[in-house]
């Protein structure tokens, strides 16, 4: 990719104004309600999401709490 563009002071032709159609960047992430709870986990399970979520950049503790999501949603259906 060594090629350089030319550009000249020809006119453009047509040119056509498109509307803004993305959404504004807070209404990109839906947060949901969220609410704090204790909980006891096996040692095991949480150096599991640890690691996993140290390899990945990401918190481990959303990955946690993406997983409780899926089960919850799975067997809200079928109930």
């Amino acid at each position: 990719m060594k090629r350089k563009t030319k550009y000249s002071d020809e006119p453009i032709g047509d040119i056509k104004v498109v509307e803004d159609f993305l959404p504004a960047p807070d209404q990109l992430v839906l947060k949901k309600e969220k609410i704090k709870v204790t909980i006891v986990l096996n040692k095991s399970s949480v150096e599991f999401f640890k690691e996993v979520a140290k390899e990945k950049n990401i918190s481990y503790q959303k990955m946690i709490r993406k997983v409780i999501d899926w089960y919850a949603d799975h067997y809200k259906e079928s109930a």
